[in-house]
C-alpha cells in the first residue's frame, strides 16, 4: 500500500482526519526554509531606497513568509511519495500519517491565495505578482517538473528561493532595479553549491526514489567540479554590491573574506576521496553555505543602515 493509499484508508476509517495539531501544519510550512526566505526578503526591504511604514513592512514580511510556507506545503503534498522513502524526509507530516495529502493541498492553496491577495491589496501588485510567480515556480516548475526530470533541477529551480529580496525591494519601491537583481543573483548562484553538497551525502536517498540529482546522474567528480565553479561565481557576485556602488568597501572586504571561505570549503569537497562514506567535507560546506548566506545579507543590511545613519548625521551637522 502506498503512502497515498494509507492516507485514503485513514480517511475512510474516520481516524485522524481532523487530529493534526497546529505544530503538524506548521511543519508543512518548512520553517527552516521560511526563515531564510523571510531574512533575505527583509534584506531587500531594508536596502531598498525610500521608506515603508513599519506596520506595512511587517505585513509585507508576513505575506512573504506565508507565501514561502504555502510553497513548502504544496511541495510536501506533491512529494509525499518520495518523502516516505528518503530518511531525511520520512518524518514529515504527510508520510508520517499526521496530515492527509488533500488537507496539505488545501492548506497550501489557501495560504497561497491569502498571501498574494493581502500583499497586493495592502502593499502593491508588483510585489504580489512576484510572490505569486515565486509560489508557482517552486510548486509547479521545480517540484512537479524539474525535480524529477533533470539533474539541473537545482540550478533552474533555485530561482524560486532567490526572489524574496527582489519581492522585499518591490514592496518599498514598487519596481525592480539592477540592485534587486544583484540580490537575486546572490542567492541564485549560491543554491547549486549549497544543495549539491547535501546531495553528495544523500546520494542513496535520491537514488532510491529516482530523483536525478547531479551526483546520481553525472557522478561525484562532475558534481565536485560544478560545486567549485558555483562557489567561485557566488564569491564574485557577493562583492558586486560594492562594485555596483550600493555597498561600502568595508562590506566588500567582508564579502571577499566570506567568498574565499566558500571557495576553500568547496575545494575541500573537490579533494574529497571518491566514495568517501563519511562525506565530512561536503557536510562542512553545506553548513558553511548556510552561514554564508545569512552573513552576506546581514552584512549588506548593516552596511546600508550604517551608511544611511552616517549620511544623515552629516546632513544634520
Amino acid at each position: 500500500m502506498t503512502v497515498i493509499d494509507n492516507h485514503e484508508a485513514i480517511g475512510q476509517e474516520g481516524v485522524r482526519l481532523s487530529e493534526a495539531s497546529a505544530r503538524d501544519f506548521f511543519e508543512l510550512l518548512k520553517p527552516r526554509v521560511m526563515s531564510l526566505v523571510v531574512f533575505t526578503g527583509l534584506a531587500g526591504m531594508v536596502m531598498a531606497p525610500g521608506h515603508i511604514n513599519p506596520f506595512l513592512g511587517f505585513i509585507a514580511i508576513l505575506c512573504i513568509a506565508v507565501g514561502a510556507g504555502a510553497s513548502g506545503a504544496l511541495n510536501m503534498w506533491y512529494d509525499a511519495d518520495i518523502d516516505a522513502v528518503m530518511t531525511r524526509t520520512a518524518t514529515r507530516p504527510i508520510p508520517a500519517g499526521k496530515i492527509l495529502p488533500q488537507e496539505a493541498l488545501a492548506f497550501g492553496l489557501v495560504l497561497s491565495a491569502f498571501s498574494v491577495c493581502i500583499l497586493g491589496l495592502v502593499i502593491n501588485w508588483l510585489s504580489a505578482g512576484l510572490l505569486a510567480f515565486t509560489i508557482f515556480f517552486y510548486a509547479v516548475i521545480y517540484t512537479m517538473w524539474l525535480k524529477r526530470s533533470t539533474p539541473q533541477n537545482i540550478v533552474i529551480g533555485g530561482a524560486a528561493g532567490a526572489f524574496p529580496p527582489m519581492i522585499g525591494w518591490a514592496c518599498v519601491t514598487n519596481g525592480v532595479s539592477i540592485e534587486s537583481i544583484i540580490l537575486f543573483l546572490i542567492t541564485f548562484l549560491w543554491t547549486p553549491a549549497h544543495f549539491w553538497a547535501l546531495a553528495l551525502f544523500k546520494m542513496r536517498d535520491y537514488g532510491a526514489v529516482g530523483v536525478p540529482m547531479l551526483p546520481n546522474v553525472s557522478g561525484e567528480a562532475t558534481t565536485k567540479t560544478q560545486i567549485v565553479i558555483y562557489a567561485c561565481l557566488t564569491a564574485i557576485i557577493g562583492v558586486v554590491p560594492t562594485i555596483a556602488g550600493f555597498a561600502s568597501m568595508a562590506y566588500g572586504a567582508f564579502g571577499t573574506a566570506l567568498g574565499l571561505g566558500f571557495i576553500w570549503y568547496s575545494i575541500g569537497v573537490y579533494r574529497m576521496p571518491e566514495g568517501d562514506e563519511r562525506m565530512l567535507p561536503a557536510k562542512k560546506l553545506f553548513a558553511f553555505s548556510i552561514l554564508y548566506l545569512f552573513a552576506i545579507f546581514s552584512a549588506l543590511m548593516i552596511d546600508h543602515l550604517v551608511t544611511t545613519l552616517w549620511l544623515t548625521a552629516g546632513k544634520v551637522a
